[in-house]
C-alpha cells in the first residue's frame, strides 16, 4: 500500500479514527508506510515554484521531508505524536516544522497564509475544507488526493465508509472561490490491484 493513513471521523468512531489507535499502528512497526512520496503528489507538485506549505494529516512525514528537500518551508500537522515523531527524525525531518494537532480543529497562527495546502488521503465525516482553503496565499494552490467513492465498489483498499470517501460533487464544492486547475480519477497500481484515487488541483485568485 502507498497511502498515507485515513482518519476515519465517522459517526460510529469506527476502529482508527484517534490517535491512540496511530500511535499503536505505528509503534508496531518500524515504518508503516513508504518514505517516497506518493507518485501523483510528486507529479503535482514538483513543478511548482517552493514556498510556504501546509501538509495537513502527515502521517510520517513522507510528503513534509520531501517537500523541505525540494526547497519549501513546511508547516506539518498530525495528531500521532508517534508519526509526528517519526517525521521528524527522519533525515531532513529537522528542516519541518512539526505540530501534533487534530486537523478537524488546529489552525496556523493569525495572518500566516500558504502557497500550497496538501491534503493526502485524510478521509474525515467533517467538512474541513472551506478553513484550507481560506489559508491560501494568493495564486496557492490545493492539492488534494484522495480515495474515491468508486473505489469502495471497483477498487481496493481504502475506508469501507462511503460518508469518508471523495466524490467529485464534494471537490468541487471544497474548491469554491477557487480556480480548478485538475479535478478527476487517478488510478493507483496496488499488489491487490488498481486502487481509484480522486484528485483536485485548485488555485487561490492572485488578488483576494
Amino acid at each position: 500500500m502507498t497511502h498515507e493513513h485515513d482518519h476515519d471521523h465517522g459517526g460510529e468512531r469506527p476502529p482508527g479514527h484517534d490517535a491512540v489507535h496511530w500511535d499503536e499502528r505505528y509503534g508496531a512497526t518500524d515504518r508503516l508506510w513508504s518514505a517516497e512520496p506518493n507518485a501523483t503528489v510528486a507529479e503535482l507538485v514538483a513543478p511548482m515554484t517552493p514556498g510556504r506549505a501546509l501538509d495537513v494529516g502527515t502521517g510520517e512525514g513522507r510528503h513534509a521531508v520531501w517537500l523541505a528537500d525540494l526547497g519549501w518551508q513546511v508547516t506539518a500537522v498530525d495528531f500521532s505524536a508517534l508519526g509526528v515523531g517519526r517525521g521528524r527524525a527522519a533525515p531532513g525531518g529537522d528542516a519541518v516544522d512539526w505540530v501534533v494537532a487534530d486537523v478537524r480543529t488546529w489552525a496556523p497562527r493569525i495572518g500566516t497564509s500558504y502557497d500550497l495546502v496538501l491534503v493526502v488521503y485524510i478521509h474525515l465525516a467533517e467538512d474541513v475544507f472551506g478553513r484550507y482553503r481560506s489559508w491560501l496565499a494568493p495564486g496557492g494552490a490545493l492539492v488534494v488526493v484522495g480515495h474515491a467513492l468508486r473505489n469502495l465498489t471497483d477498487g481496493v483498499g481504502g475506508p469501507q465508509d462511503r460518508r469518508l470517501l471523495h466524490t467529485e460533487e464534494q471537490l468541487r464544492a471544497a474548491s469554491a472561490g477557487l480556480e480548478v486547475e485538475r479535478l478527476g480519477e487517478v488510478l493507483r497500481p496496488t499488489p491487490n490491484g488498481d486502487a481509484i484515487d480522486l484528485v483536485l488541483v485548485a488555485h487561490a485568485p492572485l488578488s483576494h
